[in-house]
Protein backbone atom coordinates (compact mmCIF):
# COMPACT_ATOMS: atom_id res chain seq x y z
CA UNK A 1 0.00 0.00 0.00
CA UNK A 2 1.43 3.41 -0.88
CA UNK A 3 2.23 5.83 1.91
CA UNK A 4 -0.14 8.79 2.06
CA UNK A 5 1.63 11.81 0.65
CA UNK A 6 4.05 9.94 -1.61
CA UNK A 7 3.84 10.38 -5.35
CA UNK A 8 2.65 7.28 -7.15
CA UNK A 9 3.84 6.81 -10.73
CA UNK A 10 1.31 6.94 -13.54
CA UNK A 11 1.35 3.24 -14.18
CA UNK A 12 -1.14 0.44 -13.83
CA UNK A 13 -1.30 -0.77 -10.24
CA UNK A 14 -1.86 -4.36 -9.14
CA UNK A 15 -5.39 -5.24 -8.16
CA UNK A 16 -5.99 -4.69 -4.47
CA UNK A 17 -3.34 -2.00 -4.03
CA UNK A 18 -3.91 1.69 -3.61
CA UNK A 19 -3.59 4.31 -6.33
CA UNK A 20 -3.62 8.04 -5.60
CA UNK A 21 -4.92 8.54 -9.12
CA UNK A 22 -8.33 7.40 -7.87
CA UNK A 23 -8.90 10.50 -5.77
CA UNK A 24 -7.45 12.94 -8.33
CA UNK A 25 -10.76 13.97 -10.02
CA UNK A 26 -12.35 14.76 -6.65
CA UNK A 27 -9.40 16.82 -5.47
CA UNK A 28 -9.24 18.76 -8.73
CA UNK A 29 -12.91 19.67 -8.79
CA UNK A 30 -12.85 20.55 -5.07
CA UNK A 31 -9.88 22.89 -5.57
CA UNK A 32 -11.64 24.46 -8.57
CA UNK A 33 -14.79 24.99 -6.51
CA UNK A 34 -12.95 26.66 -3.62
CA UNK A 35 -10.70 28.74 -5.87
CA UNK A 36 -13.61 30.01 -7.96
CA UNK A 37 -15.45 30.84 -4.73
CA UNK A 38 -12.54 32.95 -3.48
CA UNK A 39 -12.22 34.79 -6.81
CA UNK A 40 -15.72 36.26 -6.73
CA UNK A 41 -14.47 39.83 -7.14
CA UNK A 42 -12.48 38.95 -10.25
CA UNK A 43 -14.87 37.34 -12.78
CA UNK A 44 -12.25 36.87 -15.49
CA UNK A 45 -9.92 35.06 -13.11
CA UNK A 46 -12.85 32.99 -11.85
CA UNK A 47 -13.71 31.89 -15.37
CA UNK A 48 -10.06 31.06 -16.09
CA UNK A 49 -9.75 28.96 -12.94
CA UNK A 50 -13.04 27.20 -13.69
CA UNK A 51 -11.97 26.31 -17.22
CA UNK A 52 -8.54 25.17 -16.02
CA UNK A 53 -10.21 23.01 -13.36
CA UNK A 54 -12.52 21.49 -15.93
CA UNK A 55 -9.62 20.70 -18.25
CA UNK A 56 -7.59 19.17 -15.39
CA UNK A 57 -10.59 17.09 -14.38
CA UNK A 58 -10.88 15.73 -17.91
CA UNK A 59 -7.16 14.88 -17.96
CA UNK A 60 -7.44 13.07 -14.62
CA UNK A 61 -10.40 11.04 -15.84
CA UNK A 62 -8.57 10.19 -19.07
CA UNK A 63 -5.59 9.01 -17.00
CA UNK A 64 -7.88 6.80 -14.91
CA UNK A 65 -9.47 5.38 -18.06
CA UNK A 66 -6.11 4.41 -19.50
CA UNK A 67 -3.90 3.44 -16.58
CA UNK A 68 -6.55 1.63 -14.54
CA UNK A 69 -9.04 0.27 -17.11
CA UNK A 70 -7.96 0.29 -20.75
CA UNK A 71 -4.15 -0.08 -20.94
CA UNK A 72 -2.82 -3.54 -21.88
CA UNK A 73 -1.39 -4.00 -18.35
CA UNK A 74 -4.23 -2.17 -16.59
CA UNK A 75 -5.56 -3.95 -13.49
CA UNK A 76 -9.17 -3.07 -14.21
CA UNK A 77 -9.78 -1.82 -10.66
CA UNK A 78 -7.92 0.29 -8.10
CA UNK A 79 -8.73 1.66 -4.67
CA UNK A 80 -7.83 4.54 -2.39
CA UNK A 81 -8.23 4.36 1.39
CA UNK A 82 -8.80 7.89 2.69
CA UNK A 83 -6.52 8.59 5.64
CA UNK A 84 -4.93 5.17 5.15
CA UNK A 85 -7.71 3.56 7.23
CA UNK A 86 -8.40 0.04 6.04
CA UNK A 87 -11.78 -1.12 4.80
CA UNK A 88 -14.43 -1.53 6.04
CA UNK A 89 -13.72 1.04 8.79
CA UNK A 90 -12.28 3.76 6.61
CA UNK A 91 -13.69 5.60 3.62
CA UNK A 92 -12.93 3.64 0.47
CA UNK A 93 -12.82 5.08 -3.04
CA UNK A 94 -12.95 2.61 -5.91
CA UNK A 95 -12.37 2.98 -9.64
CA UNK A 96 -13.24 0.15 -11.98
CA UNK A 97 -14.58 -0.04 -15.51
CA UNK A 98 -18.10 0.94 -14.49
CA UNK A 99 -17.20 4.04 -12.48
CA UNK A 100 -14.58 5.09 -15.06
CA UNK A 101 -17.17 4.83 -17.86
CA UNK A 102 -19.54 7.06 -15.93
CA UNK A 103 -16.81 9.56 -15.07
CA UNK A 104 -15.92 9.85 -18.74
CA UNK A 105 -19.47 10.88 -19.60
CA UNK A 106 -19.38 13.54 -16.88
CA UNK A 107 -16.01 14.85 -18.07
CA UNK A 108 -17.10 15.24 -21.70
CA UNK A 109 -20.44 16.88 -21.01
CA UNK A 110 -19.10 18.87 -18.05
CA UNK A 111 -16.42 20.58 -20.14
CA UNK A 112 -18.97 21.43 -22.84
CA UNK A 113 -21.45 22.87 -20.33
CA UNK A 114 -18.72 24.80 -18.55
CA UNK A 115 -17.40 26.45 -21.71
CA UNK A 116 -20.97 27.19 -22.82
CA UNK A 117 -21.67 28.80 -19.44
CA UNK A 118 -18.92 31.36 -19.95
CA UNK A 119 -20.77 32.69 -23.01
CA UNK A 120 -24.35 32.91 -21.75
CA UNK A 121 -23.93 34.41 -18.28
CA UNK A 122 -24.23 38.17 -17.99
CA UNK A 123 -21.50 40.01 -16.12
CA UNK A 124 -23.46 40.11 -12.86
CA UNK A 125 -23.89 36.32 -12.89
CA UNK A 126 -20.18 35.82 -13.39
CA UNK A 127 -19.74 37.47 -9.99
CA UNK A 128 -22.33 35.18 -8.40
CA UNK A 129 -21.89 31.67 -7.08
CA UNK A 130 -22.63 30.03 -10.42
CA UNK A 131 -19.16 28.60 -11.11
CA UNK A 132 -18.47 27.38 -7.55
CA UNK A 133 -21.88 25.67 -7.58
CA UNK A 134 -21.09 24.13 -10.95
CA UNK A 135 -17.96 22.54 -9.53
CA UNK A 136 -19.71 21.39 -6.35
CA UNK A 137 -22.35 19.73 -8.54
CA UNK A 138 -19.55 17.94 -10.41
CA UNK A 139 -17.95 17.03 -7.07
CA UNK A 140 -21.15 15.37 -5.87
CA UNK A 141 -21.53 13.39 -9.08
CA UNK A 142 -17.86 12.33 -9.02
CA UNK A 143 -17.99 11.29 -5.39
CA UNK A 144 -21.10 9.20 -6.01
CA UNK A 145 -19.32 7.31 -8.80
CA UNK A 146 -16.16 6.72 -6.75
CA UNK A 147 -17.39 5.97 -3.25
CA UNK A 148 -17.17 2.43 -1.97
CA UNK A 149 -19.71 2.65 0.83
CA UNK A 150 -23.42 3.38 1.18
CA UNK A 151 -23.24 6.19 3.72
CA UNK A 152 -20.87 8.24 1.59
CA UNK A 153 -23.05 7.52 -1.43
CA UNK A 154 -25.78 9.30 0.54
CA UNK A 155 -23.39 12.15 1.36
CA UNK A 156 -22.38 12.70 -2.25
CA UNK A 157 -26.00 12.53 -3.36
CA UNK A 158 -26.68 15.42 -0.97
CA UNK A 159 -23.72 17.45 -2.23
CA UNK A 160 -24.96 16.99 -5.78
CA UNK A 161 -28.53 17.87 -4.88
CA UNK A 162 -27.71 20.97 -2.83
CA UNK A 163 -26.03 22.53 -5.85
CA UNK A 164 -28.81 21.49 -8.21
CA UNK A 165 -31.48 22.96 -5.89
CA UNK A 166 -29.97 26.40 -6.36
CA UNK A 167 -29.62 25.99 -10.11
CA UNK A 168 -33.29 25.09 -10.50
CA UNK A 169 -34.24 28.35 -8.73
CA UNK A 170 -31.38 30.28 -10.35
CA UNK A 171 -33.41 32.80 -12.37
CA UNK A 172 -35.58 33.65 -9.36
CA UNK A 173 -38.94 33.98 -11.13
CA UNK A 174 -42.21 32.57 -9.76
CA UNK A 175 -42.07 29.51 -12.01
CA UNK A 176 -38.46 28.85 -11.02
CA UNK A 177 -39.23 29.15 -7.31
CA UNK A 178 -42.20 26.81 -7.71
CA UNK A 179 -40.09 24.27 -9.59
CA UNK A 180 -37.37 24.47 -6.94
CA UNK A 181 -39.95 23.98 -4.17
CA UNK A 182 -41.23 20.73 -5.65
CA UNK A 183 -37.72 19.61 -6.52
CA UNK A 184 -36.51 20.22 -2.97
CA UNK A 185 -39.60 18.68 -1.37
CA UNK A 186 -39.42 15.45 -3.32
CA UNK A 187 -35.69 15.06 -2.93
CA UNK A 188 -35.75 15.81 0.80
CA UNK A 189 -38.27 13.01 1.16
CA UNK A 190 -36.01 10.79 -0.93
CA UNK A 191 -33.03 11.71 1.25
CA UNK A 192 -34.94 10.74 4.39
CA UNK A 193 -35.86 7.39 2.84
CA UNK A 194 -32.26 6.91 1.70
CA UNK A 195 -30.92 7.53 5.20
CA UNK A 196 -33.54 5.21 6.68
CA UNK A 197 -32.53 2.45 4.27
CA UNK A 198 -28.82 2.95 4.95
CA UNK A 199 -29.38 2.81 8.70
CA UNK A 200 -31.50 -0.30 8.37
CA UNK A 201 -28.92 -2.07 6.23
CA UNK A 202 -26.22 -1.29 8.79
CA UNK A 203 -28.43 -2.64 11.56
CA UNK A 204 -29.05 -5.87 9.62
CA UNK A 205 -25.57 -6.49 8.19
CA UNK A 206 -23.18 -4.61 10.46
CA UNK A 207 -21.43 -2.82 7.61
CA UNK A 208 -21.94 -0.18 4.93
CA UNK A 209 -18.80 -0.83 2.90
CA UNK A 210 -20.03 -2.18 -0.45
CA UNK A 211 -17.35 -4.85 -0.79
CA UNK A 212 -17.85 -5.99 2.80
CA UNK A 213 -21.62 -5.92 2.31
CA UNK A 214 -21.30 -8.02 -0.85
CA UNK A 215 -19.24 -10.75 0.83
CA UNK A 216 -21.46 -10.81 3.92
CA UNK A 217 -24.66 -11.13 1.91
CA UNK A 218 -23.13 -13.88 -0.24
CA UNK A 219 -22.41 -15.85 2.95
CA UNK A 220 -25.30 -14.56 5.03
CA UNK A 221 -25.62 -17.66 7.20
CA UNK A 222 -22.03 -17.38 8.41
CA UNK A 223 -22.55 -13.74 9.37
CA UNK A 224 -25.98 -14.26 10.90
CA UNK A 225 -27.70 -12.01 8.36
CA UNK A 226 -31.30 -12.32 7.22
CA UNK A 227 -31.01 -11.56 3.49
CA UNK A 228 -34.77 -10.99 3.16
CA UNK A 229 -34.53 -8.07 5.57
CA UNK A 230 -31.61 -6.60 3.64
CA UNK A 231 -33.56 -6.94 0.39
CA UNK A 232 -36.55 -5.13 1.87
CA UNK A 233 -34.30 -2.26 2.88
CA UNK A 234 -32.69 -2.24 -0.55
CA UNK A 235 -36.17 -1.77 -2.00
CA UNK A 236 -36.23 1.59 -0.19
CA UNK A 237 -32.92 2.53 -1.80
CA UNK A 238 -34.18 1.40 -5.20
CA UNK A 239 -37.08 3.85 -4.95
CA UNK A 240 -34.61 6.63 -4.13
CA UNK A 241 -32.42 5.76 -7.11
CA UNK A 242 -35.51 5.71 -9.32
CA UNK A 243 -36.29 9.25 -8.16
CA UNK A 244 -32.77 10.40 -9.03
CA UNK A 245 -33.01 8.72 -12.44
CA UNK A 246 -36.46 10.18 -13.08
CA UNK A 247 -38.25 6.89 -13.66
CA UNK A 248 -42.06 6.81 -13.55
CA UNK A 249 -43.82 7.14 -11.07
CA UNK A 250 -41.10 9.37 -9.60
CA UNK A 251 -40.71 11.65 -12.62
CA UNK A 252 -42.85 14.61 -11.55
CA UNK A 253 -39.93 16.87 -10.71
CA UNK A 254 -38.24 16.58 -14.10
CA UNK A 255 -40.38 18.71 -16.47
CA UNK A 256 -40.54 21.75 -14.20
CA UNK A 257 -36.92 21.46 -13.00
CA UNK A 258 -35.44 21.07 -16.47
CA UNK A 259 -37.45 23.99 -17.81
CA UNK A 260 -36.55 26.19 -14.84
CA UNK A 261 -32.79 25.58 -14.74
CA UNK A 262 -30.42 27.31 -17.20
CA UNK A 263 -30.21 25.15 -20.36
CA UNK A 264 -26.53 24.35 -19.85
CA UNK A 265 -27.37 23.09 -16.36
CA UNK A 266 -30.34 21.12 -17.67
CA UNK A 267 -27.87 19.49 -20.05
CA UNK A 268 -25.79 18.41 -17.05
CA UNK A 269 -28.84 17.32 -15.04
CA UNK A 270 -30.17 15.17 -17.88
CA UNK A 271 -26.85 13.96 -19.21
CA UNK A 272 -24.87 13.37 -16.01
CA UNK A 273 -26.74 13.58 -12.69
CA UNK A 274 -29.52 11.32 -13.96
CA UNK A 275 -26.90 8.67 -14.59
CA UNK A 276 -26.00 8.64 -10.89
CA UNK A 277 -29.35 6.95 -10.23
CA UNK A 278 -28.73 4.42 -13.00
CA UNK A 279 -25.19 3.80 -11.76
CA UNK A 280 -26.39 3.20 -8.21
CA UNK A 281 -29.00 0.69 -9.41
CA UNK A 282 -26.41 -1.24 -11.43
CA UNK A 283 -23.69 -1.11 -8.77
CA UNK A 284 -25.79 -2.16 -5.81
CA UNK A 285 -27.94 -4.67 -7.67
CA UNK A 286 -25.21 -6.58 -9.49
CA UNK A 287 -22.07 -5.96 -7.43
CA UNK A 288 -23.51 -5.93 -3.91
CA UNK A 289 -26.90 -7.65 -3.59
CA UNK A 290 -26.81 -10.19 -6.43
CA UNK A 291 -25.09 -12.86 -4.34
CA UNK A 292 -27.63 -12.88 -1.53
CA UNK A 293 -29.30 -16.33 -1.33
CA UNK A 294 -33.01 -15.54 -1.65
CA UNK A 295 -35.37 -17.98 -3.35
CA UNK A 296 -38.10 -16.23 -5.32
CA UNK A 297 -41.27 -17.85 -6.67
CA UNK A 298 -44.09 -15.38 -7.16
CA UNK A 299 -47.04 -15.49 -9.53
CA UNK A 300 -50.08 -13.36 -10.29
CA UNK A 301 -53.17 -15.50 -9.60
CA UNK A 302 -55.21 -16.41 -12.64
CA UNK A 303 -52.75 -15.02 -15.17
CA UNK A 304 -50.02 -17.63 -15.38
CA UNK A 305 -47.51 -14.79 -15.13
CA UNK A 306 -44.81 -15.09 -12.48
CA UNK A 307 -41.19 -14.62 -11.56
CA UNK A 308 -38.87 -17.20 -10.06
CA UNK A 309 -35.19 -17.43 -9.24
CA UNK A 310 -32.61 -17.71 -6.49
CA UNK A 311 -31.42 -14.09 -6.42
CA UNK A 312 -32.88 -10.75 -5.28
CA UNK A 313 -32.17 -9.50 -8.79
CA UNK A 314 -35.52 -10.98 -9.78
CA UNK A 315 -37.32 -8.41 -7.62
CA UNK A 316 -35.17 -5.60 -8.97
CA UNK A 317 -35.79 -6.64 -12.57
CA UNK A 318 -39.56 -6.89 -12.12
CA UNK A 319 -39.74 -3.42 -10.58
CA UNK A 320 -37.51 -1.93 -13.28
CA UNK A 321 -39.60 -3.47 -16.07
CA UNK A 322 -42.73 -1.76 -14.78
CA UNK A 323 -41.04 1.60 -14.20
CA UNK A 324 -39.16 1.52 -17.50
CA UNK A 325 -42.26 0.66 -19.54
CA UNK A 326 -44.26 3.44 -17.90
CA UNK A 327 -41.38 5.89 -18.42
CA UNK A 328 -41.11 5.18 -22.14
CA UNK A 329 -44.83 5.74 -22.64
CA UNK A 330 -45.34 8.70 -20.29
CA UNK A 331 -42.20 10.46 -21.47
CA UNK A 332 -42.83 9.88 -25.17
CA UNK A 333 -46.51 10.87 -25.10
CA UNK A 334 -45.78 13.89 -22.91
CA UNK A 335 -43.01 15.12 -25.22
CA UNK A 336 -45.25 15.10 -28.30
CA UNK A 337 -47.55 17.80 -26.95
CA UNK A 338 -45.13 20.32 -25.43
CA UNK A 339 -45.04 23.90 -26.69
CA UNK A 340 -41.33 24.66 -26.13
CA UNK A 341 -38.14 22.89 -27.10
CA UNK A 342 -36.96 22.44 -23.51
CA UNK A 343 -40.40 21.11 -22.59
CA UNK A 344 -40.09 18.46 -25.26
CA UNK A 345 -36.59 17.56 -24.13
CA UNK A 346 -37.62 17.36 -20.46
CA UNK A 347 -40.34 14.79 -21.18
CA UNK A 348 -38.05 13.08 -23.67
CA UNK A 349 -35.55 12.53 -20.84
CA UNK A 350 -38.21 10.60 -18.93
CA UNK A 351 -38.80 8.35 -21.91
CA UNK A 352 -35.13 7.88 -22.75
CA UNK A 353 -34.18 6.77 -19.24
CA UNK A 354 -36.77 4.03 -19.73
CA UNK A 355 -34.72 2.78 -22.68
CA UNK A 356 -31.70 2.63 -20.35
CA UNK A 357 -33.61 0.82 -17.59
CA UNK A 358 -35.10 -1.86 -19.88
CA UNK A 359 -31.79 -3.70 -20.54
CA UNK A 360 -30.89 -3.37 -16.84
CA UNK A 361 -34.18 -5.12 -16.06
CA UNK A 362 -33.38 -7.82 -18.62
CA UNK A 363 -29.95 -8.31 -17.03
CA UNK A 364 -31.56 -8.67 -13.62
CA UNK A 365 -34.13 -11.28 -14.67
CA UNK A 366 -32.09 -13.51 -16.96
CA UNK A 367 -30.29 -16.66 -15.84
CA UNK A 368 -27.82 -16.37 -18.70
CA UNK A 369 -24.50 -14.78 -17.74
CA UNK A 370 -23.85 -13.92 -21.39
CA UNK A 371 -27.18 -12.14 -21.81
CA UNK A 372 -26.74 -10.34 -18.49
CA UNK A 373 -23.40 -9.01 -19.65
CA UNK A 374 -24.78 -7.95 -23.04
CA UNK A 375 -27.77 -6.22 -21.48
CA UNK A 376 -25.58 -4.15 -19.16
CA UNK A 377 -23.39 -3.20 -22.12
CA UNK A 378 -26.56 -2.11 -23.94
CA UNK A 379 -27.65 0.05 -21.00
CA UNK A 380 -24.23 1.71 -20.75
CA UNK A 381 -23.92 2.41 -24.48
CA UNK A 382 -27.44 3.83 -24.55
CA UNK A 383 -26.62 5.95 -21.49
CA UNK A 384 -23.53 7.29 -23.25
CA UNK A 385 -25.52 8.29 -26.30
CA UNK A 386 -28.19 9.89 -24.12
CA UNK A 387 -25.50 11.94 -22.38
CA UNK A 388 -24.08 13.18 -25.66
CA UNK A 389 -27.32 13.67 -27.58
CA UNK A 390 -29.50 15.08 -24.81
CA UNK A 391 -26.67 17.25 -23.55
CA UNK A 392 -26.21 18.63 -27.07
CA UNK A 393 -29.94 19.22 -27.48
CA UNK A 394 -30.22 21.19 -24.23
CA UNK A 395 -27.15 23.23 -25.13
CA UNK A 396 -28.75 23.93 -28.50
CA UNK A 397 -31.80 25.23 -26.65
CA UNK A 398 -29.49 27.58 -24.78
CA UNK A 399 -27.99 28.77 -28.06
CA UNK A 400 -31.44 29.25 -29.60
CA UNK A 401 -32.63 31.27 -26.60
CA UNK A 402 -29.44 33.32 -26.64
CA UNK A 403 -29.83 34.02 -30.37
CA UNK A 404 -33.59 34.61 -30.58
CA UNK A 405 -34.73 35.31 -27.03
CA UNK A 406 -37.22 32.42 -27.06
CA UNK A 407 -37.55 28.66 -27.30
CA UNK A 408 -41.31 28.49 -27.83
CA UNK A 409 -42.18 26.51 -30.93
CA UNK A 410 -44.81 29.06 -31.94
CA UNK A 411 -42.19 31.83 -32.05
CA UNK A 412 -39.59 29.91 -34.04
CA UNK A 413 -39.24 28.82 -37.63
CA UNK A 414 -36.63 28.91 -40.36
CA UNK A 415 -33.66 28.48 -38.02
CA UNK A 416 -32.01 26.02 -40.41
CA UNK A 417 -31.84 28.65 -43.13
CA UNK A 418 -30.93 31.48 -40.77
CA UNK A 419 -28.14 29.58 -38.97
CA UNK A 420 -27.09 26.22 -40.45
CA UNK A 421 -24.34 25.91 -37.83
CA UNK A 422 -27.04 25.97 -35.16
CA UNK A 423 -29.35 23.60 -36.99
CA UNK A 424 -26.85 20.88 -37.96
CA UNK A 425 -25.87 19.91 -34.37
CA UNK A 426 -29.54 19.76 -33.36
CA UNK A 427 -30.29 17.61 -36.39
CA UNK A 428 -27.42 15.21 -35.62
CA UNK A 429 -28.44 14.90 -31.96
CA UNK A 430 -32.08 14.25 -32.93
CA UNK A 431 -31.07 11.55 -35.41
CA UNK A 432 -28.86 9.95 -32.78
CA UNK A 433 -31.71 9.96 -30.28
CA UNK A 434 -33.89 8.24 -32.86
CA UNK A 435 -31.13 5.71 -33.55
CA UNK A 436 -30.04 6.42 -37.13
CA UNK A 437 -26.72 4.85 -38.27
CA UNK A 438 -23.83 5.49 -38.18
CA UNK A 439 -24.38 7.76 -35.16
CA UNK A 440 -23.78 6.63 -31.57
CA UNK A 441 -27.50 6.27 -30.94
CA UNK A 442 -27.82 3.51 -33.49
CA UNK A 443 -25.56 1.17 -31.54
CA UNK A 444 -27.23 1.92 -28.25
CA UNK A 445 -30.69 1.24 -29.64
CA UNK A 446 -29.52 -1.82 -31.57
CA UNK A 447 -28.02 -3.36 -28.44
CA UNK A 448 -31.17 -2.68 -26.43
CA UNK A 449 -33.32 -4.36 -29.10
CA UNK A 450 -30.79 -7.19 -29.36
CA UNK A 451 -30.98 -7.79 -25.62
CA UNK A 452 -34.77 -7.93 -25.73
CA UNK A 453 -34.70 -10.29 -28.71
CA UNK A 454 -32.22 -12.65 -27.03
CA UNK A 455 -34.42 -12.62 -23.94
CA UNK A 456 -37.35 -13.59 -26.20
CA UNK A 457 -39.38 -10.75 -24.69
CA UNK A 458 -41.84 -9.96 -27.47
CA UNK A 459 -43.83 -7.51 -25.36
CA UNK A 460 -40.66 -5.58 -24.55
CA UNK A 461 -39.77 -5.37 -28.25
CA UNK A 462 -43.23 -3.96 -28.99
CA UNK A 463 -42.78 -1.43 -26.19
CA UNK A 464 -39.40 -0.38 -27.59
CA UNK A 465 -40.89 0.04 -31.04
CA UNK A 466 -43.67 2.23 -29.68
CA UNK A 467 -41.12 4.29 -27.77
CA UNK A 468 -39.00 4.67 -30.90
CA UNK A 469 -41.99 5.86 -32.91
CA UNK A 470 -42.79 8.43 -30.23
CA UNK A 471 -39.17 9.61 -30.36
CA UNK A 472 -39.45 10.08 -34.13
CA UNK A 473 -42.74 11.95 -33.66
CA UNK A 474 -41.54 14.56 -31.17
CA UNK A 475 -38.11 14.99 -32.78
CA UNK A 476 -39.74 15.59 -36.17
CA UNK A 477 -42.26 18.01 -34.68
CA UNK A 478 -39.56 20.15 -33.06
CA UNK A 479 -37.49 20.19 -36.24
CA UNK A 480 -40.43 21.15 -38.46
CA UNK A 481 -41.73 23.84 -36.09
CA UNK A 482 -38.38 25.40 -35.15
CA UNK A 483 -35.83 24.82 -37.89
CA UNK A 484 -37.97 24.33 -40.98
CA UNK A 485 -40.51 26.67 -42.57
CA UNK A 486 -40.64 30.43 -42.84
CA UNK A 487 -38.56 32.66 -40.62
CA UNK A 488 -40.33 34.30 -37.73
CA UNK A 489 -39.39 37.82 -36.55
CA UNK A 490 -37.43 36.35 -33.64
CA UNK A 491 -35.40 34.18 -36.00
CA UNK A 492 -34.94 36.95 -38.53
CA UNK A 493 -33.17 39.08 -35.93
CA UNK A 494 -31.20 36.21 -34.38
CA UNK A 495 -27.54 36.70 -33.52
CA UNK A 496 -25.44 33.62 -32.79
CA UNK A 497 -22.30 33.30 -30.70
CA UNK A 498 -19.25 31.67 -32.25
CA UNK A 499 -18.05 29.94 -29.09
CA UNK A 500 -21.49 28.48 -28.44
CA UNK A 501 -21.63 27.14 -31.98
CA UNK A 502 -18.13 25.66 -31.56
CA UNK A 503 -19.24 23.78 -28.42
CA UNK A 504 -22.25 22.41 -30.28
CA UNK A 505 -20.08 21.38 -33.22
CA UNK A 506 -17.63 19.51 -30.97
CA UNK A 507 -20.42 17.53 -29.28
CA UNK A 508 -22.01 16.77 -32.65
CA UNK A 509 -18.64 15.54 -33.91
CA UNK A 510 -18.32 13.36 -30.80
CA UNK A 511 -21.66 11.70 -31.60
CA UNK A 512 -20.47 10.96 -35.13
CA UNK A 513 -17.04 9.75 -34.01
CA UNK A 514 -18.46 7.43 -31.35
CA UNK A 515 -20.64 5.86 -34.02
CA UNK A 516 -17.98 5.61 -36.73
CA UNK A 517 -15.27 4.40 -34.34
CA UNK A 518 -17.54 2.33 -32.12
CA UNK A 519 -15.18 -0.59 -31.44
CA UNK A 520 -13.10 1.05 -28.66
CA UNK A 521 -16.29 2.45 -27.14
CA UNK A 522 -17.76 -1.04 -27.07
CA UNK A 523 -14.59 -2.40 -25.47
CA UNK A 524 -14.85 0.26 -22.76
CA UNK A 525 -18.51 -0.56 -22.16
CA UNK A 526 -17.62 -4.25 -22.13
CA UNK A 527 -15.03 -3.62 -19.41
CA UNK A 528 -17.60 -1.60 -17.47
CA UNK A 529 -20.19 -4.39 -17.69
CA UNK A 530 -17.60 -6.94 -16.58
CA UNK A 531 -16.79 -4.78 -13.55
CA UNK A 532 -20.47 -4.45 -12.69
CA UNK A 533 -21.11 -8.20 -12.47
CA UNK A 534 -17.72 -9.32 -11.09
CA UNK A 535 -18.41 -8.94 -7.38
CA UNK A 536 -15.45 -11.14 -6.45
CA UNK A 537 -12.96 -8.82 -8.15
CA UNK A 538 -14.53 -5.84 -6.39
CA UNK A 539 -14.30 -7.53 -2.99
CA UNK A 540 -10.73 -8.70 -3.61
CA UNK A 541 -9.61 -5.20 -4.63
CA UNK A 542 -11.12 -3.47 -1.61
CA UNK A 543 -10.07 -6.38 0.61
CA UNK A 544 -12.22 -5.56 3.65
CA UNK A 545 -10.69 -6.88 6.86
CA UNK A 546 -12.50 -9.29 9.16
CA UNK A 547 -13.82 -7.94 12.43
CA UNK A 548 -11.31 -10.00 14.42
CA UNK A 549 -8.43 -8.42 12.49
CA UNK A 550 -9.54 -4.81 12.94
CA UNK A 551 -7.73 -2.74 15.55
CA UNK A 552 -8.55 0.94 15.54
CA UNK A 553 -6.01 3.61 16.52
CA UNK A 554 -5.61 4.56 20.15
CA UNK A 555 -8.43 6.83 21.36
CA UNK A 556 -6.07 9.17 23.20
CA UNK A 557 -6.53 7.52 26.60
CA UNK A 558 -4.45 4.49 25.79
CA UNK A 559 -7.47 2.43 24.82
CA UNK A 560 -7.36 0.67 21.49
CA UNK A 561 -10.69 -0.58 20.15
CA UNK A 562 -11.88 -3.16 17.72
CA UNK A 563 -14.67 -2.76 15.23
CA UNK A 564 -16.87 -4.91 13.11
CA UNK A 565 -16.91 -2.41 10.27
CA UNK A 566 -19.18 0.35 9.12
CA UNK A 567 -19.18 4.08 9.88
Amino acid sequence: MTVLGSVAPLAAVPVGTESQLVIAPMLIVLVAAVASLLLGRWPRARIGVSLAGGAAYAVAVAAIDWYIVLAPDAPGIATYQVGDWVAPVGITLVVDGLSAFMLTMVAVLGIASLVFSTRVLPEIDRRSYYFPLFHFLALGVTGAFLTGDLFNLFVWFEVMLMASYIFVAYYGGPQHTRAAFWYVSLNLLASAVFLLGVGGIYAVTGTLNMADLSRRLADSAAFGIEPEAALGLYALLLSVFAIKAGLVPFQFWIPTAYRAAPPQISALLAGATKKVGIYAIIRLSFTVFAGAPIAVDLSIPGTGVGIAGDSPLIFVGAALFVMAAASILVGGIGAVGRDSIEGVLAYSSIGQVGFIAIPVAIAATTASAELRHLAIVAALVYALNHTLAKGLLFLTVGAVRSATGTSRLADLGGLAERSPMLAIPFFIASLSLVGIPPLSGFFGKFLVFDSAARAEAASVIVLLLVGSLLTIAYATRVWNRSFWGDRTPAVENATTDGVQLAVLAVLAAAIVLVGVGFEPVYEFADAAATAAVDADAYVDAVDPADASDLELPDDGAGNGTESGGGH
